[in-house]
């Protein structure tokens, strides 16, 4: 197993939510998984006993994913939210015009991305575009479609 000491940028928000993640899978999931192998075995000859292989993988990736979340809760660095709304950091929610159309998009750490939710990463080409800019700047980001550019209207 290779050790990844680089940190990894949280708001306070994503922190709170990864934490309970973790406390629902270690204190009601695993469990659960457990009780389900537990039960698998009884069920005949494990070679043979498809109920016990699923319920073994499915531990296997719960036990990878409490792993996963723990080891970002240990090298997590907690990026407040700046008091100045001047320039645009994580944290920050964002309100563009793309073609006429607004958007709103908050900034986070690349572990709490979710574009379905307009969560973008830091380091995604729209974060890395929008970072630093100020209202009335605008970011422009290479697409497959072609450049899009994005009007700062106001950072929150």
């Amino acid at each position: 197993m290779t050790i990844n000491n680089n940190k990894v940028q949280l708001t306070p928000e994503g922190f709170n939510e990864l934490k309970n993640e973790l406390k629902t899978l270690r204190e009601k999931v695993l469990p659960k998984a457990i009780n389900r192998i537990s039960v698998a075995r009884t069920l005949g000859d494990l070679s043979e006993n498809y109920e016990y292989q699923s319920a073994k993988e499915d531990h296997l990736t719960l036990v990878g994913r409490i792993e996963d979340v723990t080891d970002i809760l240990n090298r997590c660095q907690i990026i407040k939210k700046s008091t100045s709304n001047s320039t645009i950091n994580i944290g920050h929610q964002v309100d563009v015009t793309i073609n006429d159309s607004d958007h709103t998009f908050t900034i986070v750490g690349e572990w709490e991305a979710d574009p379905q939710v307009k969560k973008i990463s830091h380091k995604s080409p729209l974060g890395l575009a929008l970072i630093g800019k100020k209202v009335g700047d605008k970011a422009e980001v290479e697409a497959p479609a072609g450049t899009i550019v994005y009007t700062i209207k106001a950072i929150k």
